[in-house]
Formats: C-alpha cells, sequence, structure tokens
C-alpha cells in the first residue's frame, strides 16, 4: 500500500478510532452503574437489551442503505455531489416522519405487540430517536465523505458525555431526592428514563448539525433519486438482515424464552455480551475511515492493493483485540458490577469470534459493492440471518443464551465463506493469505494456551502469563508488518541518523 495512502488512512482510522473507543469506554462506565441498580432479577436489563435491539433494526430500516449509497454517488465524476446530498437528507427525513407519524397512529397496538402495553411511552421514545438517528446519519456521512473527522468525532462526543453524566445522575442522584422518586420507580426503577435521555441528547446533536441541515437547500432530483433507490434497496435488505444477526436474539429472545425468567437471561446475556463488544470499536473505527477512502479512489490503480493490506491489518488487529479481552477478562468482567451477571461470561469468546467474522465479511463486501450488483450481499446476508435465526429457534428454548452466540458465530461465520467463495469470481484482489494465516494460527495457539492449561489459575497469574502470550503476538506484529521505526511518535527515536 502507497505510503501517503496508508499513513491518510490511518490518521482517519484513529480519529474515528478515538470517538469510538472514548465513546465505547464511557458508556462501558454504565454498564457497571446500570447492572449495580438493575439487578438480574428485575429483568430490567433485559428491556434495555431488547428495545436497544428493535432501534438498531430501526435505524437500519429508516437509513434504507442512503449512508453507502451517498457515498457511492457523491464521488462519482458526472454526478453534483452536493445534489447527492440534498437528495439523500430529503428522502430520509421524509422516511423518518412518515415513520413518527405511523408510530404514534398506532401506538398502542404497536406497544402490545412488543409486550410494553404498559409503557407506551418507550416505543413512541424510540421511534422519535431512531428518525433522528437516521437523519443524523446522513450529516455524518457527509463530514466522513468530506474527510472532516475532526467535527465528527466532537458531534459523537457530544452525545456521549451528556448521556453518560445524565444517566449517572438518573441512577445515583434522581433516587435521593423525594420529588422525583415517584418518576424513579414509575418508569421500572429508573429503566426507562435511560430511554428519555437518549432522547434528549440525541435532540442536543441535533441542534449542533444546524450547520449541515442547510444541505436541504441543495435540492432534490426526481431522476437521481430514482438511481440511487436501485442502488439502495439490495443494500436495505442486506441492511436488514444484517443488524437481524446482530440484534434478533436481543429483540425475540422474550418470545422464546417467555414471562420473567426471559428477561432475566437476556439481560445476564445482554450484560456480558457487552464486553465482547470491544472488538466492534476497531470494525467501527475502520469502517468510517475505510468506506469512504475506498469509494473516494475507486479509479486508482492501486485500489486492489489497498482491499488487500487493508484485509490484512484489520485481521490483525482484531486479532490482538480479541487477545487483549481474552487475557484480561478477569478485570474486564468487572464492567459487570453485579456478580449475578457473571454466570454470562463464557458467551465472550464466543461473540468475540463472531464479531470478528463481522469485521471480515465487511472487509469482502467492497468486491460487489464496486460493481453495483449489491444484490449479492442481499443474497448472503439473508442467508447468514436465516442460519442464525433457525439456530435461536431451534436451541435457545433449549440451552438459553448460549445458542444467541452460537447463532452470530454461525451467522456470520456464513456470510464470510460465502462472500469470499462468490467474490473470488468477480474480484482480482489479492489477499496475503500466508500472511494473514500465521497470524491466525499465532491467535488460535496462543487462544487454545489461554482456555486450556491456564484454566483455574489465579486471576494474577493467569494475566501475567497470558501478557507475555500477547507480547509475543506484538512482537511479530512489529517484527513483520509494523516496525517500530514506522511507528508515529516514538518512531522517530529508533531510526538510525
Amino acid at each position: 500500500m502507497p505510503n501517503a495512502k496508508m499513513a491518510a488512512l490511518a490518521k482517519d482510522t484513529a480519529i474515528y478510532g478515538i470517538s469510538s473507543i472514548v465513546g465505547r469506554f464511557l458508556n462501558y462506565l454504565l454498564v457497571p452503574v446500570h447492572t449495580k441498580y438493575i439487578v438480574p432479577e428485575s429483568g430490567g436489563y433485559g428491556i434495555v437489551s431488547n428495545l436497544y435491539a428493535w432501534a438498531g433494526l430501526v435505524l437500519v430500516v429508516l437509513t434504507f442503505g442512503m449512508e453507502t449509497t451517498y457515498f457511492r454517488f457523491a464521488n462519482r465524476e458526472d454526478e453534483d455531489d452536493r445534489l447527492v446530498y440534498g437528495t439523500s437528507l430529503r428522502m430520509v427525513g421524509l422516511v423518518g416522519l412518515a415513520f413518527v407519524a405511523l408510530v404514534f397512529a398506532f401506538l398502542k397496538p404497536i406497544s402490545a405487540a412488543m409486550t410494553y402495553s404498559s409503557h407506551p411511552e418507550y416505543v413512541a421514545c424510540f421511534a422519535v430517536i431512531g428518525a433522528l438517528d437516521a437523519f443524523q446519519a446522513i450529516m455524518f456521512s457527509r463530514l466522513r465523505q468530506q474527510h472532516r473527522a475532526v467535527r465528527f468525532m466532537a458531534l459523537k462526543m457530544a452525545f456521549i458525555i451528556p448521556n453518560v453524566l445524565l444517566n449517572l445522575a438518573v441512577f445515583m442522584l434522581v433516587p435521593r431526592i423525594p420529588a422525583l422518586h415517584d418518576i424513579y420507580v414509575r418508569f421500572d426503577y429508573g429503566v426507562g428514563l435511560i430511554f428519555f435521555v437518549n432522547l434528549i441528547c440525541t435532540l442536543f446533536v441535533g441542534l449542533l448539525f444546524m450547520n449541515e441541515m442547510k444541505g436541504l437547500s441543495y435540492g432534490f432530483d426526481r431522476q437521481l433519486a430514482r438511481r440511487m433507490l436501485r442502488y439502495a434497496w439490495p443494500l436495505l435488505l442486506l441492511g436488514v438482515v444484517g443488524i437481524l444477526n446482530q440484534v434478533f436474539d436481543k429483540m425475540f429472545y422474550p418470545n422464546l424464552v417467555p414471562g420473567q425468567e426471559g428477561k432475566v437471561q437476556l439481560g445476564i446475556y445482554g450484560a456480558c455480551a457487552k464486553i465482547a463488544l470491544i472488538l466492534s470499536l476497531l470494525t467501527q473505527a475502520f469502517r468510517y475511515a475505510y468506506e469512504p477512502f475506498v469509494f473516494g479512489n475507486t479509479k486508482d490503480k492501486d485500489n486492489n492493493e489497498v482491499l488487500a493490506q487493508g484485509m490484512k491489518y484489520f485481521i490483525i488487529f482484531g486479532l490482538l483485540a480479541f487477545l487483549a479481552v481474552m487475557v484480561y477478562l478477569p478485570l474486564l468482567k468487572y464492567l459487570v458490577s453485579n456478580h449475578g451477571y457473571w454466570v454470562g461470561l463464557k458467551v465472550v469468546p464466543i461473540v468475540m469470534v463472531a464479531e470478528l467474522f463481522m469485521g471480515i465479511y465487511f472487509n469482502l463486501s467492497f468486491w460487489y459493492k464496486l460493481i453495483d450488483k449489491t444484490w449479492w450481499g442481499a443474497v448472503m446476508s439473508a442467508t447468514g440471518a436465516a442460519v442464525m435465526i433457525a439456530i435461536n429457534v431451534v436451541f435457545v428454548p433449549r440451552v438459553g443464551y448460549m445458542a444467541c452466540a452460537w447463532g452470530g458465530f454461525a451467522g456470520y461465520g456464513v456470510c464470510m465463506l460465502m462472500s469470499w467463495f462468490i467474490g473470488r469470481k468477480y474480484s482480482n484482489v489479492s489477499y496475503p493469505m500466508k500472511e494473514i494465516g500465521m497470524y491466525c494460527l499465532y491467535a488460535a495457539v496462543i487462544t487454545a494456551c489461554l482456555l486450556v492449561p491456564m484454566k483455574g489459575l489465579a486471576s494474577w497469574l493467569y494475566m501475567a502469563i497470558g501478557t507475555l502470550l500477547l507480547l509475543v503476538y506484538v512482537a511479530r506484529i512489529l517484527k513483520k508488518d509494523l516496525p517500530v521505526t514506522s511507528l508515529p511518535v516514538i518512531g522517530k527515536y529508533f531510526r538510525k541518523k
């Protein structure tokens, strides 16, 4: 990969990574707070997991593939990127308004179907959040397309920091204020207030987007809209089945395991899966920088090399993140402060590997996006979702939330393998499989050492030995693919003068 391009990609990834990592870390600080005040037996964390799972699906539907579609059309030489942006904003905005109107019109039956008939305000709250998030997603895409990573990070933090502070206030201050205690109890001992805090912070970020909202004045082109929708509809299907791979288990767990027991189990699974989602930070940061980077260089002769090296480095650092979590799990488990949730920690390695499969699948997805055959993505994601749903439906009633973890593993594994084998026919990207294979072998050996021989050791000894094994992996990275002299800031001290 050319040095200049690698540096540009690394810079944007670092900035996006900072916003993702810091933001997710701050959100992780809420996990011990939530799990301390929301006991497993209440099933309250199951409500949180369930409604945020539905929110994920709503966001995908309301953006209907317009983020990727925007990148594709805005980077075409024969298109006016301002008109593409204005058309995208108007389409997503109108769909969001229609969605909110429909939900409010049928709020009671929808709430009853979702088992929230006693709290329809929860459903209404998430309808508005979903519409606002979808609209803001296009504006965030505009910032990414313009490589305005710093403003992107600032706006992300403008949501995260107030959200964390207000959540802390909900559970640590509100119950102690007599005038507010009844409200705290009314909304499931603070559970419902989590959702209203989210809405407040989303509205606040919307106010900060006033400059980007000027894009509404850039116009709307019907012919352009039709062409964009033709490109986007397979991405919508892809996105729906993709998000189902991530959230189906949390959305329908209460239906598969009815009653209070289902909410309790879902709360345990949802809390422990938060630890595994650390790996998604890397995928998210990489995607934010990588997608506009690749679409912006489609005519570059080095683009295939960019894709090949991008895959290699994603896997290298994805495996590093996986190993780090495995080594320091005895510490990370304290993110879930109530010991009653710890019974679910066995899902962590499985969910993390599923996240890695998802990231690889994303990296492989450019072969069909760049040749405008996005329907292939829909086919592969649908197949993976079918596998995942089948495993959940058949095995969750029998073995509980472990089936959720294995369902995600199998679903993303199928998507990844299908994209690899089918993509060979359409793409001539030469991935460095030998180098990738060596890192996978190293990671497999280290994982085997962590899971088998060291089981039962004292936590400090387990982490000490694990750290040494982790350093072996890092040493290989520094020796083979990321020499110390190439590192920012400190690299200059190792270069020969």
